[in-house]
């Protein structure tokens, strides 16, 4: 289950934050090696709390099409899948980094402290 940092009964919407978890996913893989439970320690700073079972399929699913690729990688005794953006993921965090600027300049267009004008 995917929870935001908004999450309690009168925001039901945490649908909504499942596409930004795959944008800050794919914006560390670009960065550089990453792991699951690295990024769900990551989003927790964030808000979000994530378990394994809602990481590995993102993960998966972000492979699948191509965005991400792994690699297993022994540390110590065990061993740890790693992810890193391929070069379709990194293109496609630069259309998605166009598409959020302009839905962030939408919803903080009117207050130029950055916050957002209320809503009708």
């Amino acid at each position: 289950m995917i929870s935001g940092p908004m999450q309690n009964a009168a925001t039901p919407h945490q649908d909504l934050y499942s596409g930004l978890i795959r944008l800050h996913i794919l914006h560390h893989a670009c960065e550089g090696d990453i792991f699951g439970l690295g990024m769900i320690e990551e989003l927790g700073r964030h808000g979000y709390k994530l378990s394994p079972g809602t990481m590995y399929p993102i993960l998966h699913s972000l492979e699948g099409r191509g965005l991400l690729v792994s690699k297993e990688k022994q540390e110590g005794r065990r061993y740890r899948r790693f992810y890193r953006a391929t070069s379709a993921g990194r293109k496609a965090l630069v259309a998605a980094e166009e598409k959020v600027r302009e839905l962030f300049g939408e919803l903080f267009e009117d207050d130029p402290r950055g916050r957002a004008r209320k809503r009708r």
